[in-house]
């Protein structure tokens, strides 16, 4: 494992909460003074250290799948540019860019992309999960801006996270939240499934999926029919509200209506509208579950309405607020990470904007118009109009929709460009020309978080000799297509300062009304932007030339438009594009799991992150698993209309809505046979953002018949080559501590006398078979070492729990007891854990289980005996659920 060699204040790689983090030579830990976390880490961010492996790592240049100089790969990369260029325009190359990527590597793509070679073709996979709430905040506000701050979340009376399983997906903001809960606080969780964030409300509005236009529309029809919207407001600072009025009556005209219409109760819908009304300090989260959907944009619109008409906008406790999904998400939106902007917030439409940005690069070749949102960009790709396509920092084979159409797309485009750290994913492997990215830790330069708040990712770890940073690489191609005098940068320092002027010629054009505006910053030294603070942007300068952030925006309630009133959009009811069929009943929900991040290249270098969801699964409603005949822990299939299902571990929960079904987007070809959930999403966007409608697919069910289960684990190696798809139905990889493991499953009839030996790679020395109850198991040892396991069983909970073989794997020579239990799986006096509920200190449900037995029954006591819930907090809703059900059976 890779270690820094000093103490280092640096910014976590996750989500977007962009918590500080501190990495020592032992560890990494929060770092106290950055006001995001304040100390705090999520299970990931904890386990950031034990992701610095170099296993999987790319370390070279590769062209054609061969190692190469740099010299060779940027003359590729330039010539096949300048080719296509020549040939068919510079519309012919697209750059599909990461919220992983620095502000800074995003600036020099963009800068690289439309300002010299020409193309508008430039997104982001944050058009995945951001791009609904920048359009809906450009409606309202006029710019993209999240007027509030993190610290709205604890001053709010009313916290209400509308498609937000902020404890997942949020962790930190979550503990947060939850810390701040006192006499006279409510929070109202809305979402068609019960989450782990559901056990912080005191109201869960489990609504039919689709409908949160209608639910936002009533309450704005109600607060109007009681009274409790505010007039002066709205007549002094908004535009629209008489016709978003009436379209908002006419969708929603009642309780009734939308109680119906959502499928909630009336008292519930009710008193919401209720609590709403009477509590001035209300904050609205809304995430992945608001934005990723057909009708995304005007969802988020329906929000912000809501707190327009009652004047609950930029002020302390009082605001929408976006959270956003990725550490850089609002970082390349600042730089023009999106098809549909220029740079530095200006638009192609923005009269000027055009003419002074040309200026400001020295540049003839901006694009007149916007380029293709992500969907359309790859469909692009498959028609064969792009023919240079660079992919950096993301894995858009897996994330997204319809994912087989566009690996097919990837296989035709004729020059596929790759940044990337790691050399194997699903992704790369359609890569022509692979480069070799610095990863964190090895990254230097800024982030800014959903806060608008800018940070600084420093470099702690030394570059590997054949590995640049993203902006580096960038300025090298751009060099080589003749334009060094427009990128001379030596350091990140030198591109911020130019993004930071930038901002201020932008503030000029839009006449001083835009927000983003970091041109105090333009002229810091090196040494001190190397010490920046965490800030808030827009960043201001007093009289003694101290630089300050802004909280809050818009208190004043002038706003960005031409005439500074926020507008009010009228909302009509769209719901799904896609609606459940005979041939496809089933309502598909995808979404993030606690301890994984997007497609798992990282988090999956750190094993304990796999051991809470250790396979890909689909959670169903008890009513529909017994109508087909599915058990917990049985194997599903999901068939929807594209060309590929989706397979996993059946979760039977209440806490799913009949006929919906959930399922994780993290599992990748890599780590799993056919377990791709975007497989099921078709793709279908948002007409106004061009965000895919990816929380709502349509699907078939059913049991996937199988006649054995296994569990394979060998010692790892890089070079592995496993005839599995030959072998089995179903695989999935679980990397361990000391093994690399996987689950298998098939339906077809086994001689596993003659399969071991493949499987393990030799002849194994200890074989038990028992054919009449399905079951064998074998292992093999080399020089004293165990080299391979196979267990074999008719049940995968017949299977036993893995972390004492693990353990086994590890020993230099195994003892003689150890070899005496290898083929039943664990030593005698050994307790397994059960499935694992806290993943910082590894313990499971059946250790809390038996510890509740004990008289230990509060997550405090709970938390003395067994660690469990005292480090990040993730698991504490699962330990309480866990306690309620335990005291409930104990009467």
């Amino acid at each position: 494992m890779v270690k820094p060699t000093v103490s280092t204040q640096t910014t976590c790689p996750y989500c977007g909460v962009g918590c500080g983090v501190t990495a020592t030579p032992s560890g990494v830990t929060g770092d106290e003074s950055h006001p995001a976390n304040r100390g705090r880490l999520c299970v990931k961010g904890s386990a950031l250290h034990e992701t610095l492996v170099p296993r999987g790592r790319l370390l070279r240049p590769r062209i054609a799948g061969e190692d190469r100089s740099w010299s060779e790969a940027l003359d590729q990369v330039s010539s096949a540019i300048r080719d296509a260029v020549s040939r068919f325009g510079p519309g012919s190359v697209a750059f599909y860019l990461s919220g992983q990527l620095l502000t800074e590597d995003y600036f020099v793509a963009n800068k690289l992309a439309k300002g010299f070679i020409g193309t508008p073709h430039v997104d982001t996979n944050s058009r995945l999960c951001m791009s609904s709430a920048v359009a809906a905040h450009k409606r309202a506000f006029g710019e993209d801006c999240v007027p509030g701050c993190y610290e709205d979340l604890e001053l709010a009376d009313l916290l209400v996270l509308a498609g937000s399983n902020a404890v997942w997906a949020h962790p930190v903001l979550y503990q947060r939240m939850q810390a701040s809960q006192r006499a006279g606080r409510r929070v109202v969780v809305i979402d068609p499934r019960r989450t782990a964030t559901a056990e912080l409300a005191d109201m869960h509005l489990k609504l039919k999926p689709g409908t949160d236009t209608i639910l936002f529309n009533g309450l704005l029809v109600w607060l109007v029919q009681h009274e409790a919207t505010d007039q002066s407001y709205i007549v002094e600072h908004c535009s629209g509200f008489a016709q978003t009025l009436a379209c908002a009556q006419e969708i929603a005209p009642s309780v009734v209506s939308v109680a119906a219409q959502c499928d909630l109760d009336e008292d519930d819908v009710e008193r919401f509208y209720r609590w709403y009304a009477e509590t001035p300090l209300t904050v609205t989260a809304f995430s992945q579950g608001v934005n990723q959907a057909v009708t995304g944009t005007d969802k988020c619109n329906a929000i912000i309405n809501c707190h327009l008409a009652t004047g609950r906008v930029g002020r302390p406790g009082a605001s929408p607020f976006s959270l956003t999904g990725q550490p850089n998400a609002m970082g390349g939106r600042e730089v023009g990470g999106l098809a549909n902007t220029l740079a530095a917030h200006m638009e192609y439409d923005t009269v000027g904007a055009r003419e002074q940005l040309a200026g400001f690069w020295g540049t003839d070749r901006l694009p007149e118009g916007p380029g293709l949102k992500a969907v359309d960009l790859f469909e692009a790709v498959h028609r064969g109009d792009i023919k240079v396509l660079w992919i950096m920092g993301t894995n858009p084979a897996v994330s997204l929709p319809d994912s087989a159409r566009v690996c097919e797309a990837l296989e035709r485009c004729p020059t596929v460009i790759v940044s990337d750290c790691m050399a194997n994913t699903d992704t790369t492997a359609f890569a022509d020309i692979l480069l070799p990215a610095a990863g964190w830790g090895e990254k230097d330069g800024t982030v800014t978080n959903s806060e608008r708040c800018i940070s600084r990712q420093r470099a702690f770890l030394p570059l590997p000799a054949e590995v640049w940073p993203d902006w580096r690489i960038l300025a090298s191609v751009a060099r080589g297509l003749g334009h060094a005098k427009a990128f001379p940068y030596q350091s990140p320092g030198d591109v911020f300062r130019e993004h930071a002027a930038l901002s201020s010629l932008a503030c000029k054009v839009s006449d001083g009304r835009q927000m983003f505006d970091i041109g105090a910053l333009a002229h810091l030294t090196e040494a001190r932007y190397n010490q920046l603070k965490p800030i808030q942007w827009p960043v201001t300068v007093d009289e003694a030339g101290v630089a300050t952030g802004t909280p809050r925006l818009f208190a004043d309630g002038r706003f960005v438009t031409d005439d500074r009133r926020a507008r009010m959009v009228p909302i009509s009811a769209g719901l799904p594009r896609q609606t459940p069929t005979r041939h496809y009943p089933f309502v598909v929900n995808t979404g993030r799991i606690r301890d994984q991040w997007h497609t798992m290249t990282r988090t999956a270098l750190a094993p304990r992150l796999l051991t809470h969801r250790q396979e890909p699964f689909v959670e169903i409603h008890p009513r529909d698993a017994l109508r087909l005949d599915v058990c917990e822990g049985a194997l599903c299939e999901l068939t929807g209309p594209g060309p590929a299902p989706f397979i996993g571990r059946a979760r039977i929960t209440s806490d799913q809505r009949p006929g919906d079904v959930f399922i994780p987007i993290h599992w990748s070809g890599c780590f799993a046979s056919q377990s791709v959930a975007t497989n099921l999403i078709s793709a279908v966007t948002d007409p106004i953002s061009g965000q895919p409608e990816s929380k709502h697919g349509v699907a078939s069910l059913r049991r996937l018949p199988c006649r054995w289960q296994a569990r394979l684990m060998l010692r790892p190696k890089d070079d592995r080559q496993l005839r599995l798809t030959e072998l089995c139905d179903y695989w999935c990889r679980q990397p361990l501590a000391h093994s690399d493991s996987w689950w298998l499953a098939g339906s077809q009839r086994m001689n596993w006398e003659f399969e071991a030996t493949g499987l393990l790679s030799g002849e194994p020395q200890m074989v038990m078979a028992d054919s009449a109850q399905g079951r064998f198991r074998a292992a093999r040892v080399v020089d004293g070492r165990l080299a391979a396991v196979l267990l074999v069983d008719n049940a995968v909970d017949l299977l036993p729990d893995l972390a004492w073989l693990d353990e086994c794997f590890a020993a230099d020579r195994l003892s003689q007891d150890q070899r005496n239990c290898l083929l039943a799986g664990r030593a005698v006096d050994t307790e397994e854990i059960g499935a694992l509920v806290c993943s910082c200190f590894q313990v499971g449900d059946r250790q809390i289980i038996n510890a509740i037995r004990g008289g230990q029954d509060t997550v405090e006591t709970l938390g003395k005996a067994l660690k469990c819930g005292t480090n990040c907090g993730s698991c504490v809703p699962e330990i309480q659920e866990l306690l309620q059900h335990e005291l409930t059976e104990a009467g």
